[in-house]
């Protein structure tokens, strides 16, 4: 039988295991790195968007289309696989997070916990996207999005599963927008002071904006094919750009976001400088 003095002995051991391995220099560098790698990541799809925008064609507009504009460079492969462990050692440090909780509060534990490691997946996630494409050349994640979205369609409820899914989504995208205009993101990282930190700030803003925007149209997208049982509807970050560009003034709205999701980006780089960890 398990006693709860049992099962909080056990959760203190697992915080002092999680706390001695997220303490750990090796680690933390490599997080670092992977701050740097995902803005590296979301520099590209900027870039990319732009170029949607202005009919330049091109590479799909997300992770996948970044890291096959990469495949493609000179000394890309190798680039790639600098990704890949950059940014499972940053997922795994997120996960490690998740069990280090101040406070004794159970619901602001949970939360604190699902946010960490809902980060950590994404992490995760990304890193295998480009282990793929390291040993493959090549990846599909609107396919893949359209594909999860089959998946999930085919279960019993599943329309109405996929609308909170994507729902849930749209959330995260406010979330960021929040973040951004509220500049809650100056809190994970030691802001310098003068210039660079003024920039850094601007950056911050202009980059959570326009990353909230484009994630948010991801939820839309993905409500839209819970309510039209049509998984095609749901393409992604790649088709949330483009479906942008369909709108009025959409090619200047895409050119903002592309712009901003360049911000995002070099303020990434920034983070690795001065995060929190």
């Amino acid at each position: 039988m398990i006693t709860r003095s049992n099962a909080e002995s056990a959760a203190d051991s697992a915080g002092h295991a999680a706390q001695s391995a997220g303490n750990s220099p090796l680690l933390k560098t490599l997080a670092k790195a992977g701050y740097a790698v995902n803005g590296l990541l979301h520099g590209l799809i900027g870039a990319i968007a732009i170029g949607l925008a202005v009919g330049a064609g091109g590479e799909s507009a997300d992770q996948s289309g970044a890291l096959g504009q990469l495949a493609q460079s000179p000394g890309g492969v190798f680039v790639i696989w600098i990704i890949v462990v950059g940014l499972t050692a940053l997922g795994l440090w997120q996960v490690l997070q998740a069990f280090l909780v101040p406070g004794t509060d159970p619901k602001k534990v949970w939360a604190h916990r699902l946010k960490e490691i809902g980060k950590g997946v994404a992490y995760l996630f990304v890193a295998g996207t480009a282990l793929t494409v390291a040993l493959t050349g090549s990846a599909d994640s609107s396919g893949s999005t359209a594909s999860a979205s089959a998946s999930v369609l085919a279960l019993p409820g599943g329309p109405v599963l996929l609308m909170i899914v994507g729902l849930a989504v749209l959330v995260i995208g406010g979330y960021f927008v929040y973040k951004g205009v509220a500049k809650k993101f100056t809190e994970d990282l030691a802001v310098p002071a003068g210039t660079l930190g003024i920039v850094t700030v601007g950056l911050g803003v202009a980059g959570y904006v326009a990353k909230g925007i484009a994630v948010g149209v991801v939820g839309i997208l993905v409500i839209v094919a819970g309510f039209t049982v049509d998984p095609s509807q749901s393409t992604g970050l790649d088709g949330a750009l483009r479906s942008l560009a369909a709108l009025p003034f959409g090619v200047a709205i895409l050119v903002l976001v592309g712009l901003g999701l360049i911000a995002y980006g070099i303020y990434c780089f920034f983070r690795a400088r001065f995060a929190r960890l």
